[in-house]
């Protein structure tokens, strides 16, 4: 039970923070530099794919080894890091192979990456601690 607990508080927080983040300060800036190749309207079935797995692999990764030790905080370290690298791998990827992806592209996603991850593996820590 306190693995369901921690698994849905964490995709519940990253599904309503990352769609906040999309809405206000992505769409935007990914229009900016590469508005033509944007998808309208979005495919969700790879996006839910995606949400779905990449908490699942933070809760495993992350989340449940800082429940143990009972610490919010290396959730939330040992996240950031995660998140760094997952979205860090996708954007210097494309910089390197995509004519138009720009470095503040490159620099907001990874950093977002590692604030969203941080934040959601100890969000769904601190709720597991609490209520499971």
């Amino acid at each position: 039970m306190q693995i369901a607990i921690l698994y849905g508080a964490a995709v519940a927080f990253f599904l309503i923070v990352d769609a906040i983040m999309l809405t206000s300060v992505m769409k935007p800036l990914f229009e900016r530099y590469i508005g033509d190749m944007l998808r309208e309207p979005i495919d969700l079935a790879p996006a839910a794919i995606f949400y779905l797995f990449y908490v699942a692999g933070l809760v495993w990764l992350v989340a449940l080894p800082a429940l143990r030790a009972g610490s919010v905080g290396q959730a939330a370290i040992n996240g950031a890091i995660l998140g760094a690298v997952a979205y860090g791998t996708y954007e210097f990827t494309n910089k390197a192979t995509l004519q138009g992806w720009a470095w503040p592209m490159v620099a907001v996603d990874t950093t977002w990456g590692a604030v969203l991850t941080g934040s959601t593996a100890a969000f769904g820590t601190w709720v597991a601690m609490r209520f499971a």
